[in-house]
């Protein structure tokens, strides 16, 4: 049972998973969830990874999630006539809609963003490719946005735009991204991620169109804004109207300044946890495993601080689509999460202790976890049709493994987002219920988790086939 690991790791395919066996070897090494990047490659690129995905875990006897991950808008420069220019401190440059977008040069550039001249004013700071470059806006004149160049250094194609402290008003949903949605149904992902949601409003639509697509599945908000975090009313309607928020650190930390980051991210992941939702920590995680075959100490400590503040899962972007080592960095992650596991404070938690409860699976769920984490069981076996009980249980820091046993590969693949949750397959059509249990502690003993005399949490529904029906919680000694 300890070498479990309970976080859960999110790997992005690309041209370096398409190696052969390179989609084996990061399975085998611990990927849980994978993501398709709509920002690069074809439908039929996108349509084939996934298809090869869920045979090679099927191969392997793993359940493993799709996140499809959506674009948004592109708030980027055009292009430069010699593909890159040198800009110095003093310089005067201009971000003009009407510069031809295949030949800017070192005194102007087009854009992709036909909206920025609206969008800013002066005295504004503009941050250009992550940051690199700063350049302060003079003024705008038509369409043409006038600047001094106040850090300088090479600019390149394409190169993305922030505004810092937000207030850019591209929508979160492009066209591309609604026929990416289409492209996601085609898949049947477990997860869709929404680029730049400024409020609850964008979530909700992005639902209803993953719904009308034919699509069911979790909702993934990427906060990458500053309006995202500007106040607690906006952050918590947008975790509410999410199933899961990733913290994508790039942008944001443009948008926000890298000395706020730390503590956006300990307050993403402890205000979603308290509403019952899902995170993600992303972005630059063990970003020099691109070109290295092992970590900097730096990425190490990254990695279990972002453990031992309670994410759900980390992400690998770059390191597992373009890297030379994907399955190595998969297994490096793996290892640091599972030590960073062992610190106490992973596993012990006050969480909800003092609040009523609104529902009948939830009671259950929290009176589960204070059981486990104050008797000697060896693990928790929960029956359930959504995974919602599940989910609610892992809210709860402990060190306790959580089976959720339900015979819905959709709800199998959903609960590996969740941290200290393992998917397993049950069928219990036409057993009784003496039957149910005794198949689960098989299944359990099978998987060398818990021997003759063991106890074990086991919570189930009256009602087998319900939604949200779990109502009752036994202790049961393994036979």
């Amino acid at each position: 049972m300890s070498s479990l690991r309970r976080t859960k790791i999110v790997a992005t395919l690309g041209p370096a998973t398409d190696r052969p066996g390179e989609i084996e070897r990061i399975i085998k090494a611990g990927v849980d969830v994978v993501r398709i990047n709509m920002s690069h490659g074809s439908v039929e690129d996108h349509l084939k990874r996934a298809e090869f995905i869920r045979e090679t875990a099927t191969k392997l006897n793993r359940e493993v999630a799709i996140l499809v991950d959506l674009q948004g808008p592109k708030i980027r420069v055009a292009r430069f006539t010699s593909g890159v220019v040198e800009l110095t401190e003093g310089d005067k440059f201009a971000l003009d809609n009407n510069v031809d977008p295949l030949n800017g040069n070192h005194e102007e550039v087009g854009l992709t963003y036909k909206n920025l001249p609206y969008d800013v004013k002066p005295g504004n700071l503009l941050l250009l490719d992550d940051g690199r470059i700063v350049m302060k806006v003079d003024q705008v004149v038509g369409e043409r946005v006038e600047c001094t160049v106040t850090v300088g250094g090479k600019l390149s194609n394409n190169k993305g735009i922030n505004l810092l402290g937000g207030g850019l008003s591209a929508s979160a949903l492009t066209e591309k991204d609604k026929e990416d949605i289409v492209t996601a149904a085609k898949i049947d992902a477990d997860y869709l991620a929404l680029s730049f949601p400024r409020s609850a409003a964008d979530v909700e639509y992005c639902r209803s169109l993953a719904q009308q697509a034919g699509l069911t599945c979790g909702i993934v908000s990427k906060i990458e804004r500053a309006e995202a975090v500007a106040d607690d009313e906006t952050l918590d309607g947008i975790i509410l109207a999410s199933d899961v928020v990733m913290i994508a650190r790039g942008d944001l930390g443009v948008e926000v300044g890298d000395a706020q980051l730390p503590a956006i991210q300990k307050k993403i992941i402890k205000r979603a946890r308290q509403l019952n939702r899902v995170t993600i920590t992303a972005t630059q995680m063990m970003e020099t495993m691109i070109e290295n075959a092992i970590p900097t100490r730096a990425e190490v400590f990254d990695v279990a601080n972002a453990v031992m503040d309670g994410t759900d899962a980390v992400m690998l972007s770059g390191e597992t689509a373009t890297g030379k080592f994907p399955h190595l960095v998969v297994d490096a992650m793996a290892r640091i999460c599972h030590e960073a596991e062992k610190n106490r404070s992973t596993r012990h938690s006050q969480h909800r202790i003092d609040e009523y409860f609104s529902a009948v699976d939830e009671t259950i769920a929290m009176a589960t976890m204070y059981a486990a984490n104050h008797f000697n069981v060896k693990c928790i076996a929960a029956l359930t049709e959504s995974g919602n009980t599940p989910l609610l249980m892992s809210r709860i820091s402990s060190g306790m493994p959580i089976f959720a046993l339900t015979p819905h590969k959709s709800t199998r693949r959903k609960v590996c987002m969740y941290r200290g949750v393992y998917p397993s397959i049950v069928d219990y059509t036409g057993l009784t219920d003496d039957e149910v249990q005794q198949n689960v502690l098989k299944q359990l003993k099978t998987f060398g988790i818990v021997a003759e005399g063991d106890l074990v949490i086991l919570t189930r529904g009256e009602q087998r086939g319900n939604m949200g029906g779990t109502n009752r919680l036994e202790i049961v000694k393994v036979p």
